[in-house]
């Protein structure tokens, strides 16, 4: 049984946690035992997933397994986003500055405020009528 190297990589944005698996191969991308585009269903998508490869010219060379869980779609795409290049640093170090440049490696804050009491939404008041 042959060897293979996999590398580990977590991603977050919002609510979705990615667990990604960076293995060297012919550039097959599943997430959840399916097919990326297949899962993703929007192109925009896709390119915010493949866009670490993209940038650093290894498109075509790894074999990205991962599997998400909690927010939506497009967050769920910006968890594997950060989880690839975090796998990527573990295959080398030397990436880190390029990815870092491209802003690959900053995990996004931003996250859905909590709704607070007297409010209909975090910020939102009731609709006020004078009569």
């Amino acid at each position: 049984m042959p060897v293979t190297t996999q590398n580990y990589g977590t991603g977050r944005r919002k609510n979705a946690i990615a667990r990604v698996w960076l293995s060297p191969g012919e550039g097959k991308i599943t997430i959840n035992n399916r097919d990326f585009k297949e899962y993703l269903g929007r192109p925009i998508l896709e390119i915010v997933v493949k866009s670490p490869l993209v940038h650093l010219q290894l498109d075509g060379r790894y074999d990205v397994k991962a599997f998400c869980k909690g927010g939506g779609i497009s967050g769920q795409a910006g968890a594997i986003k950060l989880g690839i290049a975090r796998a990527l640093l573990t295959f080398d170090e030397e990436l880190r500055k390029e990815l870092r440049a491209g802003g690959y490696l900053t995990r996004d804050p931003r996250v859905k405020e909590r709704k607070k009491y007297g409010r209909k939404k975090a910020r939102r008041g009731f609709q006020f009528v004078k009569r």
